[in-house]
């Protein structure tokens, strides 16, 4: 009998419930060595506001931002060594310039010697959506761009340039006993009403994969095409914001009819053939430290619609990042993206990230901590009014921004708050505040960087503080309060 015949005999390493990792760690870092009572007085200095607490200070796991917080393959450590830092055409860019033809699609990037430029670089996302905002602001007056979804950010980029964003949820998102795997979808019956409202004050229509601001819930395929016809039907152009294209890719994958047998980048490239452009930041699905980019399809109906932006995408982009070919990234960080966006794709991978964070998330519902479910692809979004429930805690309280602080200070662990102060907004005349759809905190987990141990440590801590959450207080804006971005900016303090 030979070995691959006794092998059978005995469960596949696939039906264990316990896996390994598909990667060994490389190198680790020790931390600090900080106790509550110095956590909390970190925090005081920085106003509650977990933006401002010095990171040495953590010494459990930093949940604020899947930005950039990635840990790195061996890869893409030894492609630092292979950066080309000269100003003009270095060899990192047509590097980086072959591997997005290969994912996304060769329309989405020209030879930029002889085509019109198509593929812009930024150092970063918001950057890249600043860029094109801001030539589309400039085309008329009055215009408004509808998402399933715009972050934070985006939002503040789209209005900064007097445009009106418009979030078009899903119903889905909001319904309590939807089982829905893809509640990140854009709404296209409202889809359609808007259009049919005010069609010509729409320059674009962005779908963002995941829905981030939507509890990072995944965009099924159909949704994407639907959107895209609908677009296409009433002549105006389809973007992406593309963050998280490959964690999206999966959940199609995994859960939408008619597509298990689909590779992860058959699936990418089918997605991407129904938009006319997409913004990205590289520092989520590009496992990147820095970087973000503006791709038009050259055929596509941005290009035809709008022929003269192209240039003038390359004159800003000049203006505030540098030569085009480098776009305000290092010659090393090109060449750690471009492996980045290899490993992405890898579905060993992706099965890994995105079950780390459903263990996560089906850690806190044994717990009974209420989250948004089915779990997303990089965060756990906790529900803040179902947390807060029972208690004397009210919406102008702030009880997320007050949940973060006490879970940093007595247990060390950073995460961000999503909801009634980050997405709401105070008019100082009639001094009224406005509560938006959602009101979550975010456990953005960072890809490749904690383990099941860190996880479970967090979810005891949280399991504590909803046992005691009637203590604790409501919260007082002392500096911020009407400000726009005010999440990154404000100060806080306990009512007494």
């Amino acid at each position: 009998m030979t070995i691959k015949e006794i092998i059978k005999k005995f469960p596949s390493e696939k039906n264990l419930k316990t896996q390994t990792r598909p990667y060994f760690n490389h190198s680790i870092e020790f931390k600090k060595n900080f106790n509550a009572e110095e956590r909390a007085e970190m925090l005081e200095k920085a106003g509650l506001n977990v933006f401002f607490f010095p990171s040495v200070g953590i010494t459990g796991c930093d949940f604020l931002s899947d930005s950039g917080t990635t840990t790195m393959t061996n890869e893409q450590w030894a492609a630092l060594h292979q950066g080309d830092e000269s100003y003009g055409s270095n060899r990192g860019y047509f590097i980086l310039m072959q591997k997005i033809r290969e994912i996304f699609g060769e329309q989405f990037f020209n030879e930029p010697s002889i085509e019109k430029p198509n593929a812009f670089i930024f150092h970063q996302g918001r950057a890249a959506e600043n860029a094109l905002f801001r030539t589309i602001g400039q085309l008329s007056k009055n215009q408004t761009i509808p998402s399933n979804g715009h972050f934070d950010t985006t939002q503040a980029n789209i209005e900064a340039n007097q445009i009106k964003a418009i979030n078009l949820f899903s119903s889905e998102l909001k319904d309590p006993n939807s089982t829905s795997q893809f509640k990140g979808n854009m709404n296209t019956e409202k889809l359609k009403k808007l259009i049919q409202e005010s069609k010509e004050k729409i320059p674009l229509i962005y779908l963002t994969i995941t829905n981030n601001t939507g509890g990072g819930q995944p965009v099924s395929l159909k949704n994407i095409k639907e959107v895209s016809e609908i677009a296409h039907k009433n002549n105006i152009p389809f973007f992406l914001d593309a963050c998280r294209f490959a964690e999206n890719s999966w959940f199609i994958k995994n859960y939408e009819e008619g597509q298990k047998n689909k590779s992860i980048k058959e699936i990418i490239k089918e997605t991407f053939s129904y938009a006319d452009g997409f913004t990205i930041s590289f520092k989520k699905d590009g496992l990147a430290n820095m970087g973000g980019g503006l791709f038009i399809k050259n055929t596509g109906l941005f290009m035809k619609k709008y022929p003269q932006i192209p240039d003038e995408l390359m004159n800003y982009q000049i203006l505030t990042e540098g030569h085009p070919t480098y776009g305000g990234l290092s010659g090393r960080d090109i060449m750690t993206l471009c492996v980045g966006l290899e490993t992405i794709t890898k579905e060993e991978y992706l099965d890994h990230r995105i079950k780390q964070v459903q263990d996560f998330g089906k850690s806190l519902q044994e717990k009974e901590i209420p989250i948004l479910t089915p779990v997303g692809g990089h965060a756990i979004y906790l529900d803040v009014n179902k947390f807060f429930q029972g208690t004397k805690m009210k919406p102008e309280d702030f009880g997320g921004i007050g949940l973060t602080a006490v879970l940093l200070a007595t247990y060390g662990h950073r995460a961000c708050e999503l909801g009634n102060f980050a997405f709401g907004s105070y008019n100082p005349k009639t001094k009224e505040e406005k509560f938006p759809e959602v009101n979550f905190v975010r456990f953005a987990v960072p890809r490749l960087r904690y383990e099941k141990k860190d996880l479970d440590s967090v979810a005891e801590s949280l399991k504590e503080l909803y046992e005691k959450r009637h203590l604790i207080p409501p919260i007082e804006v002392i500096y911020g309060k009407e400000l726009s971005l005010r999440h990154f900016k404000a100060r806080f303090k306990f009512k007494k």
